[in-house]
């Protein structure tokens, strides 16, 4: 079982009225990677500041294993903290060759030591051959990974990466996540990354956070969140969703498209939640739903499907199927993929 690396509790932030973090708790784990996704000014950002000591707030504590860093102000300056950040600026110095990009941080041990964990990393991140080049001489890919570099020489507890990869397109970007994820396994440090990516949230996060307005809604493990979000605002974050509003009579609330079971007990109106792959189609010239129109994603389809009552929901299938825009067609929904929130 991995251990807790850091804790924040009750972490409130206000500005200019606002509780930019409203009662945030988070807890990071050693050797594990944790990701706050969320939209523009939900906090993400923030919070990140906030555990780097470069935020005060107006209450909450922020602990690690030995000591508080943070009761309100910082008690512990961010250079005293341990932690690696990296940015999506790159921030490297422009008159420095790479290595002494990397060797920035090192402050401990002789020189041959601290260059020899200086090419460790850049081994790391293989870039050792382009030790003696300058930041302008790479590409954004390149200059990145020299960031990272720099921020997991000092073998921090705790790396911060806050939009790291978004300023890249997406093979490079892509690229990168296998890269980090790598250098911080090997690393065991626990990592804190916050992006407004899903795509890249699920893939990179053994837990996963949702924050909206300030708070953190839900947090789990990524393909939990995706199947079985809180609320509509949760699942909109992880991709598109199908909802319908109802009543809930015998255990079932009923959809345009079919019947969902509603697991919890009790309850009488909810909302249904329905992941565009729980649409499952077939052709049938009798059916009573049409394909409204198709479009090519990929290797996928994505199909809106008309109800009889003229509701709208999104479908993705395989490409090789042959369905196509005005066919009629048979709808079962697949329960993996539908829930029902309150």
């Amino acid at each position: 079982m991995t251990n807790p690396t850091l804790r924040a509790t009750g972490l409130t932030k206000l500005r200019g009225g606002k509780r930019v973090l409203d009662n945030v708790d988070l807890t990071l784990e050693q050797g594990s990677v944790t990701a706050i996704l969320g939209p523009s000014g939900a906090g993400k950002s923030t919070l990140l500041r906030a555990i780097a000591g470069l935020e005060d707030l107006e209450s909450g504590t922020i602990e690690s294993d030995t000591q508080i860093l943070t009761n309100g102000g910082a008690l512990v300056l961010p250079e005293h903290r341990n932690i690696g950040m990296v940015f999506q600026d790159f921030s490297l110095f422009p008159h420095l060759s790479v290595i002494d990009n990397v060797l920035f941080g090192l402050r401990r041990g002789s020189n041959e030591e601290r260059r020899s964990r200086a090419l460790a990393m850049l081994e790391q991140v293989h870039l050792a051959g382009r030790a003696n080049d300058y930041p302008h001489m790479l590409s954004g890919g390149e200059q990145q990974r020299i960031a990272l570099a720099r921020a997991l020489a000092p073998a921090p507890d705790m790396i911060l990466l806050d939009e790291a990869f978004s300023g890249l397109d997406g093979k490079l970007r892509a690229e990168l996540r296998d890269t980090a994820l790598a250098a911080i396994a090997a690393q065991g440090a626990a990592a804190l990354m916050v992006t407004h990516d899903a795509e890249e949230a699920m893939y990179m996060a053994d837990t996963l956070a949702l924050m909206i307005d300030g708070q953190i809604v839900q947090s789990g493990a990524p393909a939990e969140l995706y199947l079985n979000p809180v609320s509509a605002s949760a699942a909109r974050l992880l991709g598109e969703i199908n909802e319908w509003d109802g009543p809930i009579e015998n255990g079932k609330l009923q959809t345009p498209f079919g019947p969902i079971p509603a697991t919890a007990s009790g309850l009488s109106q909810g909302m249904a939640l329905v992941r565009p792959e729980g649409i499952d189609i077939s052709l049938n010239p009798a059916g009573e739903y049409r394909a409204q129109d198709v479009h090519a994603l990929g290797a996928n389809l994505a199909i809106r499907v008309e109800a009889p009552d003229s509701t709208i929901w999104l479908t993705k299938i395989t490409i090789e199927s042959a369905v196509k825009a005005g066919d009629r067609l048979q709808v079962t929904l697949n329960p993996h993929f539908c829930t029902i929130a309150v």
